[in-house]
């Protein structure tokens, strides 16, 4: 039986049943992040802060697949361990990014004349900043710590989110169902309720899943310039920034915290556009 003959409920479970093998890797990968998050002594036998000095610096074994550190620890046992820490960073900062951006857009894109030319313009200024220089300096008034990552990458990727926002809200609020809605003499709280703000919000549940990823990188990449979570902490930025001094002679200490940090990215980056093709798809 061909496609065309299908009946519309049938091809719709058919795009539901057709899963990429790599979404499939992706999702059995931050499944594993998620476990190592939450229970990671099922995951790692020892304490990150066991210290053997006899073993240091040994290279990856299969008693040490990820090798030791200068006191003899083992990194994948710190890696695992550190996954709660870095994963709460990347939830906290989106979280903050995404309720700044939902209360800036909302209000720029219903306000609309001045309000939304002042808020646009604030915006703007915040773009005139990268990102990451935004969150280097907000780290360097407060500190570093494992609040000030939070709040500081979450302030750095805000203007890109509200800008999303906004422009969803000023799409949906011209759709006709929202006429509709207001013809049939529902109440603006009712519409806005019911109507204009899960659907301008829909595609931004794919872009938050990606920026997860990315607030966790930029953690990272703070961190490893010295102005994120101090060592001895195990939290993966942390441990970039531990291994730098000995990058030259124990490479296993930067190089796979760090592929751990770019597969998780990857991995979310992948269910991210995954989930996005799927809401995409069932606006249709």
């Amino acid at each position: 039986m061909s496609a065309a003959t299908l009946s519309p409920a049938r091809q719709r479970t058919g795009i539901r049943l057709a899963v990429r093998p790599a979404t499939v890797i992706a999702g059995a990968f931050v499944a594993l992040v998620l476990l190592a998050a939450v229970a990671p002594g099922l995951l790692a036998s020892g304490t990150p802060t066991q210290i053997d000095l006899t073993n240091a610096l040994a290279t990856p074994s299969w008693s040490h697949p990820f090798g030791t550190d200068e006191a003899g620890r083992d990194l994948l046992t710190r890696v695992i361990y550190g996954t709660r820490l870095s994963l709460g960073i990347g939830l906290g900062a989106t979280g903050i990014a995404m309720s700044l951006a939902i209360v800036l857009g909302f209000v720029a894109g219903l306000a609309g004349g001045f309000v939304d030319t002042v808020i646009t313009r604030v915006l703007e200024v915040f773009f005139a900043f990268p990102a990451l220089l935004a969150a280097l300096l907000v780290i360097a008034i407060f500190g570093p710590s494992v609040t000030t990552s939070i709040v500081a990458v979450g302030l750095g990727s805000m203007p890109g989110y509200a800008r999303m926002v906004r422009g969803q809200v000023l799409n949906v609020r011209q759709a006709g169902y929202i006429e509709s809605a207001h013809a049939l003499g529902h109440g603006r709280w009712t519409v806005l309720r019911r109507h204009l703000f899960p659907n301008a919000m829909r595609p931004l549940v794919a872009v938050a899943t990606l920026g997860v990823g990315q607030s966790i990188v930029w953690a990272s990449s703070l961190a490893f310039l010295g102005l994120g979570v101090p060592p001895p902490s195990p939290e993966w930025g942390a441990l970039l920034d531990a291994g730098r001094l000995y990058i030259t002679t124990s490479w296993w200490l930067e190089v796979l915290p760090g592929l751990v940090i770019v597969l998780f990215a990857l991995a979310v980056t992948s269910l991210g556009r995954t989930l996005q093709h799927r809401l995409e798809g069932a606006a249709r």
